[in-house]
């Protein structure tokens, strides 16, 4: 998915209407076939578990509108996300964060998905994170909590092959999930 970050600027000039982008587009890589298929399970196997509650699955096409720290609005597209406010609308765009995000790494996201985004999903208080890594076939789930006030992430823990039994989403206990599920298929 294109990471697209930048401000829009409007003037008129002479009853016309322009607009002045300053955009940054960094990365255009398509998603490799495992990357997706981890999407797709997760979203596949969510979707069922939230049917009669208020809150939703969404794959990698919903876009978030955030103002960060310093005041500078920013969109993003989580690889997966849980939100329990879908009402909370501007156009195409949800304007308040979901209590989940999971982002699948790529070697063209991966500092992206570990540094500035997770600084902005710790800024708008996302209750977890996970961070998947599909070539290693790991998971790191990190968990909001608060130190003096400020929030913080925090690794809960790092589930492998050799822990899998320990995959749970955290904010989500009545939701389930195995391991297997996240990566069936992925070795396409």
């Amino acid at each position: 998915m294109p990471i697209i970050r930048g401000n829009v600027v409007g003037h008129v000039w002479e009853g016309r209407r322009s607009m002045d982008l300053d955009l940054q587009i960094l990365d255009m890589a398509g998603a490799t076939p495992e990357h997706s298929a981890v999407i797709v399970n997760f979203v596949a196997a969510i979707r069922r578990q939230l049917r009669h509650s208020t809150c939703y699955v969404f794959s990698d096409n919903v876009q978030y509108k955030f103002k960060a720290e310093g005041g500078d609005s920013q969109t993003v597209i989580p690889d997966a996300s849980i939100n329990c406010r879908v009402k909370s609308r501007r156009g195409n765009a949800f304007i308040d964060a979901p209590r989940f995000v999971m982002e699948v790494l790529s070697p063209s996201t991966e500092k992206y998905d570990r540094g500035e985004k997770m600084e902005l999903y710790r800024q708008q208080e996302i209750e977890e994170y996970w961070i998947v890594d599909w070539k290693k076939k790991s998971v790191e789930i990190y968990e909001l909590d608060y130190e003096n006030g400020i929030p913080k992430y925090y690794l809960w823990k790092t589930v492998t092959e050799d822990n899998k039994g320990e995959m749970e989403l955290i904010h989500f206990p009545s939701v389930n999930l195995s391991f297997d599920e996240l990566f069936d298929e992925v070795n396409l």
